[in-house]
């Protein structure tokens, strides 16, 4: 469950930034220079990370800047893990 805004990365040169808020179902928005060329790819990333981590309640904002898709799937779990409400055992 995300319950705080997080992020992760940097808008340098081949990397992203990667935005995680709290909201009523998951959507995403997707920006940079090849926005469109990699919308396919960033839409399923996002979807595979949210089923992964079961959340179903999260804005994702990702501002790319020419991120490879192992870049970009780093900062999505990172921010989403910052998000998530954690518990200690």
């Amino acid at each position: 469950m995300i319950i705080r805004t997080a992020s992760a990365g940097s808008l340098e040169s081949s990397d992203c930034l990667v935005t995680v808020t709290p909201a009523e179902a998951n959507e995403t928005a997707h920006s940079g220079a090849n926005g469109r060329l990699f919308a396919s790819r960033t839409a399923r990333l996002v979807a595979e990370t949210l089923k992964t981590y079961g959340v179903t309640n999260a804005r994702i904002q990702i501002q790319d800047q020419g991120a490879l898709e192992m870049t970009l799937r780093a900062r999505i779990e990172t921010a989403i893990e910052r998000a998530m409400e954690r518990t200690a055992s």
